[in-house]
């Protein structure tokens, strides 16, 4: 009976010890996963942005119209939805304006958003460039840039 007790009093405090190692592990484990959680919905957020930009570009009339109102709509989306960008890129290939009324074309934006890790509550430096692309379909029979 004693041999049992000398035992048991020489693991006391070892689960005290197992949790004062295992504790910071799981709490690092679970900031990982909510940094990618982040990054994933930042992401997914520049999605969004990309396929306003491409749809208000796919509206407009001429190519300088469709930049303009394709920037504008991605800095107004990203602005909605609480992402701080360092720094907005909008390219716009407005090929698709040109063709004649009656044919098929398309507008294709990609919006580039360099986000601060430490705006997307990330505890680490430096920054990341998320980038999306969007296709919109202009309306065949609308009259374009070069219509008269």
């Amino acid at each position: 009976m004693r041999l049992r007790v000398a035992a048991a009093d020489r693991e006391r405090g070892s689960e005290s010890v197992q949790a004062a190692i295992v504790t910071p592990l799981l709490v690092m484990l679970l900031c990982l996963v909510l940094a990618g959680g982040r990054l994933v919905l930042s992401g997914s957020k520049v999605d969004a942005a990309a396929q306003d930009a491409a749809r208000e570009a796919s509206i407009a009339r001429s190519a300088d119209q469709a930049h303009s109102n394709a920037l504008a709509a991605a800095r107004s989306a990203l602005a909605d939805e609480g992402v701080a960008c360092q720094d907005t890129s909008v390219v716009v290939d407005t090929s698709g304006l040109a063709t004649a009324a009656g044919q098929a074309a398309s507008v294709r934006a990609t919006v580039r958003c360099t986000v601060s890790l430490t705006d997307l509550l990330l505890p680490a430096p430096g920054s990341r460039t998320l980038e999306s692309s969007s296709t919109s379909v202009v309306d065949t029979y609308r009259q374009r840039g070069g219509d008269g």
